[in-house]
Parts: C-alpha cells; sequence; structure tokens
C-alpha cells in the first residue's frame, strides 16, 4: 500500500532538495509531479486539486523556517496537508458507552464479518470489552457459519442466528441476550448486496432504528480504490455511518481510497485490516500514515507491536542477560520467533525512518524471510545444552551435526556462531558501564531518547540485523565479512603464507 505514491513522492522531493530558495516556478513544478502522483494512486480528481492548491497557497504564502532548507520546509508543508487530507486527529470509538453497539454495513465480500471478529479482539484486548458477535446477514448462510467459528476461536458468545429469522427481529433480541451475559460490546455483523438496493437499505434503517447503535461502521475494500469512496457516499447519504473500516491494506492497492474517504464523505477511517490474522486490525493514525507516505517511517507503531510482544520484566531480565554476557541461543531464538508474531521483516523495517530507501538499494541483499527460516532450523537443530551453552560449539563433530540436521552448509553454521559472539559482545559493550537506563531497564543508548526506541545505526557502528556494518544472521554480514570464502581466495591466501615463509628463511640466512 502507498509503495507507488512514495516512489513518486520520494523523486518530487530529492528533485526540490537540491533547491536554494523556493519560488513560483519550482513549487509549481514539485506540485505537477505531487498531482500525478496522487492521481496515479487512484485519489478523486476533486480531492487532489483542493490538497494541491492547499498546498501551494501555503508554500508560496509561508516563510521557511529557520533550521529548514527550501525542500525540507515544502516537505513539512505537505505531510502536514497528508494529516489532514487522511483525518486529522486520529478519531476514537465511544468506550464509554454501555454497552457499545457496532453496526458493521458494506457490500458484499468487503470484510464485515471477519472485520466483527477482528474489532471484537481488539477492543477486548486493548479496551477489556467483553464482546458479543450478532450474525444478521441471513441471506448468506456461509456468514453465520463464519462469526460462529469466529467466535469459538475468540471464546467469546455469539447469537444463535438461522436462516428464516428476521434480521431485525435477531438484532433486537440480541441486545437483550448480551444484557444477560454481561457483555459491553455488542457487534451487529448486517447484510451486503454486490450492489446497493432499496431493500437493503431499508432493512439497515430498520435495524439503525431499533437498535440506536453509537457507531455504524463501514467497511470497505482498500483494494476497490475509488469504487469504495463512491459505495461509501451513498451508505453514509442513508446511514449516516460514523467511521469507516479498511480492510486488505496491506495488499499492492495504490491508496486511493484512504486518502480520498475523509474529504469525499466527511467522516474519517477508523481501523485498518493490514493482514488475515485476527490480531490485524491497528488504529488508523493519520499522522503515522502520512509518514509512512513520504518514507518517514513510522516509530511508534513498531514500538507498539514490540510493546504487545514483549513483556516488560521480560525485557528487563533480557538486559541483565545482555550485560552479564549470559545472552546464549536459547534467547535468541525466543527472540527470533517473537519478531515473527511482528509481521514480516520487510514489513517492520518500512516502519524505520529511512529503512525503506535503503531495502531498496540493497535489492536482493536485503533481508530475506528465508534467511531468518535457515537461522531459526540451524538453532532448532541444536541440543538444548549447546542453545544455553554456545562455548560446545567449538566441537567440528557437534557443528557437522547441526550442519546435517538443519540442511545447510558447515560454512553457514560457523558463520552464525561467529556472528552470534560478535553480537553478544557488542551487546555487552552496549549495555555495561552504568550507563542509565531508560525503559523496560534498557539504558539509553546512542540517538535514543530513553529505552525501547531506534538507536543511532551509525553510533552502533552499522545498521540493523542483515544491514551492512553490523553482523547479523547468515548471509547478511558487512562488507568486511563474506558468507563463504572462495577457493580460489584460499588457495591466494596460502600462497601468501608460503612466500612470507620463504622471505623469513632468506632473512634469517
Amino acid at each position: 500500500m502507498f509503495e507507488s505514491l512514495q516512489e513518486r513522492l520520494g523523486s518530487t522531493f530529492s528533485k526540490l532538495g537540491g533547491k536554494k530558495t523556493l519560488d513560483e516556478n519550482n513549487i509549481k513544478e514539485g506540485l505537477r509531479e505531487v498531482r500525478l502522483a496522487l492521481l496515479e494512486a487512484d485519489v478523486n480528481f476533486k480531492v487532489v486539486k483542493q490538497f494541491v492548491d492547499q498546498v501551494k497557497e501555503r508554500a508560496l504564502g509561508d516563510e521557511v523556517l529557520k533550521g529548514l532548507e527550501p525542500g525540507q520546509h515544502f516537505i513539512k508543508i505537505v505531510n502536514e496537508e497528508l494529516v489532514e487530507l487522511l483525518g486529522g486527529e486520529q478519531k476514537d470509538l465511544d468506550l464509554k458507552a454501555r454497552p457499545l453497539k457496532l453496526m458493521m454495513v458494506g457490500l458484499q465480500g468487503s470484510g464485515k464479518t471477519t472485520s466483527s471478529g477482528k474489532i471484537a479482539l481488539f477492543l477486548r484486548k486493548h479496551h477489556g470489552k467483553k464482546p458479543y458477535l450478532v450474525p444478521a446477514d441471513v441471506y448468506r448462510p456461509a456468514a453465520i457459519d463464519q462469526l460462529n467459528t469466529l467466535a469459538r476461536q475468540l471464546d467469546v458468545p455469539v447469537y444463535p442466528s438461522t436462516t428464516d429469522m428476521n434480521p431485525v427481529d435477531i438484532c433486537r433480541d440480541a441486545m437483550a441476550k448480551a444484557e444477560e451475559l454481561g457483555c459491553d460490546l455488542i457487534l451487529f455483523d448486517t447484510a451486503g448486496r454486490l450492489h446497493i438496493d432499496e431493500t437493503l437499505m431499508g432493512e439497515l434503517e430498520n435495524i439503525k432504528r431499533e437498535c440506536e447503535p453509537q457507531e455504524i461502521l463501514f467497511v470497505a475494500d482498500a483494494m476497490t480504490g475509488q469504487d469504495a469512496v463512491t459505495v461509501a457516499e451513498a451508505f453514509n447519504e442513508k446511514l449516516g455511518i460514523t467511521g469507516v473500516v479498511l480492510t486488505k491494506m496491506d495488499g499492492d492497492a495504490r491508496g486511493g481510497a484512504a486518502l480520498s474517504i475523509k474529504t469525499v464523505t466527511g467522516r474519517s477511517v477508523k481501523f485498518v485490516g493490514v493482514g488475515e490474522k485476527l490480531s490485524d486490525m491497528e488504529l488508523f493514525h493519520p499522522d503515522r500514515i502520512a509518514s509512512r507516505i513520504l518514507g518517514m517511517g513510522d516509530m511508534m507503531t513498531l514500538i507498539e507491536k514490540a510493546q504487545s510482544q514483549i513483556d516488560e520484566d521480560e525485557a528487563k531480565a533480557m538486559a541483565e542477560k545482555m550485560a552479564k554476557a549470559e545472552f546464549d541461543f536459547e534467547d535468541f531464538l525466543g527472540h527470533m520467533r517473537k519478531l515473527k508474531k511482528l509481521g514480516s521483516m520487510e514489513g517492520l523495517l518500512k516502519l524505520i525512518p529511512g529503512m525503506g530507501n535503503i531495502m531498496k538499494q540493497l535489492g536482493d541483499n536485503a533481508l530475506p524471510e528465508e534467511e531468518l527460516k535457515r537461522t531459526e532450523a540451524i538453532i532448532s537443530s541444536m541440543t538444548l545444552k549447546e542453545r544455553r551453552q554456545p562455548d560446545l560449539l567449538k566441537n567440528a563433530s557437534r557443528k557437522e551435526r547441526i550442519a546435517k540436521g538443519s540442511g545447510v552448509k558447515l560454512a553457514d553454521v560457523n558463520v552464525l556462531i561467529k556472528n552470534f559472539k560478535q553480537m553478544s559482545k557488542m551487546m555487552q559493550s552496549m549495555m555495561g558501564g552504568g550507563k542509565k537506563k531508560g525503559k523496560f531497564g534498557l539504558p539509553k543508548l546512542p540517538g535514543l531518547g530513553g529505552g525501547g526506541g531506534m538507536p543511532d545505526l551509525n553510533a552502533l557502528g552499522g545498521g540493523m540485523p542483515g544491514m551492512p556494518g553490523m553482523p547479523g544472521m547468515p548471509g547478511m554480514e558487512d562488507e568486511g565479512s563474506k558468507r563463504a570464502v572462495s577457493k580460489k581466495t584460499l588457495k591466494e591466501r596460502k600462497k601468501k603464507k608460503l612466500n612470507k615463509k620463504k622471505n623469513k628463511k632468506s632473512r634469517k640466512k
């Protein structure tokens, strides 16, 4: 999502970056590129015109702030206007309501049923809500079965709907059942159609009148682009939607729906689906999305993802292990598995400012998922004793057994062990020395405002694991350390050693 837009805007800003001053000509040139980038991203043409006019007015009227170059000032204006375009401040649900009633509406196939389960899990996990799922789509039998399956996976109660029941009666009765069970969150999964019709809208209006939901969330497939915005406008006119849920935001859609929907409907995007798992539902933060579009990363989302998987006490204990050089392969394996739960490595790296551009430059050398799998296979082939006592791996027969067990070459095992030792030494030096502690008990590293953020990569002598400059996993070393040495290189080294010995002998004579 947004990748093509990010590339186009990035090239535009790089051109402006070399300008010494901002004048009407180079502003017009820059805005022409911005306009084309937004239109290519399938943003509504009226929205594009309004956006470009606002940026132009500000760029010509504002004075360049001290400490900022003209190009940086232009990016600042575009960033602020993008945030407004996406909805301004992040809009929360009315969580004070008891019970909180959410009515999920949208066309068939937009992802209403799955989104109902995801939002139920999100609100239970983050706000302690007790959800009650209501299957109100009696026209598609699979919808009732699907919501019942999701309810079992989440271990939450569900209304026992059948296809011969009236949807309005289902929703009315479900509210009484939810009260009996002590549930304070009710999600009505309503019916959809392949297109908008009077029968569908009449039914939804009746459900709204009977149940009086605090939130009517329009669920749209982000892959449908401008069609999603058009449909949202129609639903808003009939029902008065309070917010939007965009699904499939992890896909390769151009992002036009997300950028247009607020301006066209006046309603903000509240949730975005970012994957197939039930946990893959996030709040929509306009400022963070704008930051991603402009290639500035999204550290807040990355930190929140990490905090959701890493316990504070566990992180503190790990910091102490690192400081005492007690960090072993067992710990490393555990952290790798937690890292995998956060999402794909490519997706995580894109959240780090500047890392998206580095990954493009690296191309095939960027962190591949296969490399992580291979590393996990090598560590998993070690015995528990070997994982906890890495010094045992000096034994050649042990390493050969591990290589066979994981289906890799002996050289791969050697590289992993070597890199792990280098990483342990570096982590020990970083964690020691009586430095001030930050969040989770971690020391404040160079470039960090407090523990748990992103260190200054240059100050640490390199990048992330797998990036040039820092020892990582097999195939991801710095330029001075190749993964495998060719036979030709070994022969050349032997010749040099022999020549040195001959020279020494001749000198002695």
